[in-house]
């Protein structure tokens, strides 16, 4: 009778075991099912605020080339844009954004650039301002793939 008892304890325990390793792999392959899916909603989002972030900055940059500030409120759309970045951007992300939209100001208080200043201007170091941020978004926008 003992002989039963340890086939059927060991049946039992065949089963919870087996069933629990079922249950477990259900749970984590539900759990990747759903960050893979918050990552196919999150990557156009991201694009899309980058992108809108860019076009808005350009405007503002060449703006600031040729004028200095006269309506501070120009720079609100890029201010609510770099603060909708910072809901959701990486670290590095968010610090060229601030560093574009810092680069931008001082540039509104600089003096207007002159015509032969604007022509030497896609020559050098600083003619893209924007260049560090759109870096930054393709790493990582690249990892968020990645990750896919």
């Amino acid at each position: 009778m003992d002989t039963e008892i340890v086939s059927a304890m060991a049946a039992v325990m065949g089963s919870l075991v087996g069933g629990g390793a079922m249950l477990a792999t259900a749970l984590v392959t539900q759990k990747t099912a759903g960050k893979r899916e918050l990552l196919r909603m999150e990557i156009p989002k991201r694009e899309a605020l980058y992108g809108e972030f860019i076009a808005e900055c350009s405007k503002l940059y060449l703006d600031a080339l040729t004028h200095s500030i006269e309506e501070p409120d120009k720079l609100l759309g890029a201010m609510a844009l770099l603060n909708r970045i910072r809901l959701a951007a990486s670290t590095r992300v968010l610090d060229e954004a601030e560093g574009v939209l810092r680069q931008i100001t001082e540039q509104y208080f600089a003096a207007p650039l002159t015509l032969e200043q604007m022509r030497k201007l896609p020559g050098s170091d600083t003619a893209d301002p924007l260049k560090p941020f759109g870096e930054a978004c393709r790493v990582e926008l690249m990892s968020l793939r990645a990750d896919l």
